[in-house]
């Protein structure tokens, strides 16, 4: 096989080479390719093999080196500090108890909080909108590190029920489980990789288009009522999603 032949093909996404490239170093470091303490490739080595310019190595590299994965010494080279598998700070859960879990040594900000708002657009036949909701938008932050922004729809007639502590200190699903008067009868959740648009790597401190998961969740009670809509972004590179088959 030549070396044309081996380099990665970067013009099959519209993702820039250099975010591609990030994310290729960054599954060499954490599948041991690059171990922990090892010298990478210098940038001329990484530009005859990817056959990219210097400076996209370069961006390339940057990315790795704010995300504290390497570090680069003059006149010595740059070396491995950590593996990725270091930063998986959240499990996106799959199962109702799980979703009810606070994730360890999270921190839940509170960026927006509006009344009385129309249901956001979603397409459901499981359960009837309710007229209004209270729209929170939070930030879930661990260690001073954002890894997921969400919008939080609660339906504006139940609000009375949570207490107001609990919009900073519970997820989205347990702001409605167990609450006097609400029996959740059904709960969806539904998970899709995308990349972080403007707004999302502003929010999130990252790099435009990471790969980012978003995750939808709607809760309907014994009424029929759709009584909360959660919609999460995640940062691809610090979760870990494990389902259960059997």
């Amino acid at each position: 096989m030549t070396e044309a032949n081996m380099r990665p093909d970067l013009t099959l996404s519209a993702v820039p080479r250099y975010v591609q490239l990030a994310s290729l170093f960054r599954g060499r470091i954490g599948s041991g390719t690059w171990p922990v303490g090892a010298q990478i490739p210098t940038v001329d080595d990484l530009v005859d093999e990817c056959g990219v310019a210097r400076a996209t190595i370069r961006q390339a590299l940057g990315v790795l080196e704010s995300d504290g994965l390497i570090k680069r010494y003059r006149a010595k080279g740059t070396f491995v500090e950590k593996s990725p598998a270091e930063q998986i700070w959240c499990e996106v859960q799959t199962d109702w108890s799980g979703l009810l879990l606070s994730r360890e040594g999270a921190k839940i900000e509170v960026l927006s909080d509006t009344a009385k708002v129309a249901p956001p657009e979603i397409q459901i036949d499981y359960g009837q909108l309710a007229p209004a909701y209270r729209h929170l938008r939070r930030r879930h932050s661990r260690d001073g590190q954002p890894y997921m922004i969400a919008d939080v729809y609660v339906d504006e007639r139940i609000r009375k029920l949570i207490p107001a502590a609990a919009y900073r200190n519970e997820t989205a699903l347990k702001l409605i489980a167990n609450r006097p008067g609400i029996e959740i009868t059904d709960a969806r959740q539904t998970l899709t990789i995308g990349s972080a648009d403007v707004e999302t790597a502003r929010e999130l401190g990252v790099a435009l288009n990471l790969p980012v998961a978003f995750v939808n969740r709607v809760a309907v009670d014994d009424k029929g009522q759709v009584v909360l809509i959660a919609r999460g972004i995640y940062r691809g590179d610090v979760v870990h999603l494990d389902m259960r088959l059997k």
